[in-house]
């Protein structure tokens, strides 16, 4: 059944291809009764420029239950053309209101046992969630694959070749132009309350966006772009209230010991009220 959802936007991922819709983003949010959404799939560039959402956004859109995905917070997107940004206030940091609304009913999770134990039930009862590690002790890098697939990428350039009657072939190569493949991933290492340790992925758009920038900065230097980065997620957030926002994916729910990923990385100042010294 169709609903009208009013979501605030925290996480987007860095785009994926997929044979079946080309290249997607995975949002997720909070309603306004403060549990979370995940918004997929969603072919994020393909949307008008007056509908490209930002993080800290509150949106409209017209969703339903996914039923082909077993995961409690997932809906599917019925119509991208419905989606209506409801506030343009992203640019402006206020970390108070932020975390009334991240915060607001939503438990924030704090080890790591008990969030597998939920997401391994059938049917899992999480796949998203806040969770506040009790130390990081580790950012890094690992090496990738640095070209996306070529079965994928052959679908995607069948599927521009296909002329539509009322687009051109340049409008046409740009709606299924292809987002760079990182070739790095980025990981947080950190502890539970109970000092059990993970070892998780960083999956959020801003994570390479960063690089990307520092890449084109640093006139195409990897070592010094991923210096950058380390910077940003190491040297300066690690002095922040840092929360993460971990979610799964459908194939490692069940298969993977752990299937939470870092889809966004939640990092307020920290609150020095009444520290004297």
């Amino acid at each position: 059944m169709m609903e009208r959802k009013r979501v605030y936007i925290t996480v987007k991922t860095y785009p994926t291809l997929s044979e079946k819709y080309d290249e997607l983003v995975c949002t997720a949010g909070i309603c306004e009764d403060g549990t979370w959404i995940r918004l997929y799939p969603l072919p994020f560039r393909k949307l008008d420029n007056d509908q490209k959402y930002r993080k800290w956004q509150w949106i409209e859109v017209d969703v339903e239950r996914n039923i082909s995905d077993f995961r409690p917070e997932s809906y599917k997107v019925l119509n991208i053309d419905n989606i209506k940004i409801i506030s343009n206030d992203s640019n402006k940091v206020n970390w108070d209101e932020r975390k009334r609304i991240i915060f607001n009913m939503e438990k924030v999770f704090t080890n790591k046992t008990e969030i597998i134990s939920l997401a391994k039930l059938y049917p899992p009862k999480r796949s998203l969630l806040t969770f506040k590690p009790a130390k990081i002790t580790r950012f890094y890098t690992k090496t990738t694959e640095r070209e996306w697939p070529k079965d994928k990428l052959e679908l995607i350039k069948e599927k521009a070749k296909q002329l539509s009657l009322f687009q051109t072939q340049e409008e046409l190569l740009e709606e299924f132009k292809v987002v760079d493949k990182l070739p790095y991933e980025f990981r947080y290492v950190f502890t539970d309350d109970e000092g059990i340790e993970s070892d998780l992925m960083i999956e959020d758009w801003e994570a390479g966006a960063l690089y990307l920038n520092c890449l084109k900065n640093a006139n195409g230097d990897e070592s010094k772009a991923l210096e950058n980065v380390q910077k940003k997620y190491w040297d300066e957030f690690i002095k922040k209230d840092i929360y993460f926002f971990l979610g799964t994916r459908l194939r490692d729910q069940i298969r993977s010991p752990n299937p939470f990923s870092i889809v966004g990385v939640f990092y307020p100042p920290l609150d020095r009220q009444g520290v004297l010294f």
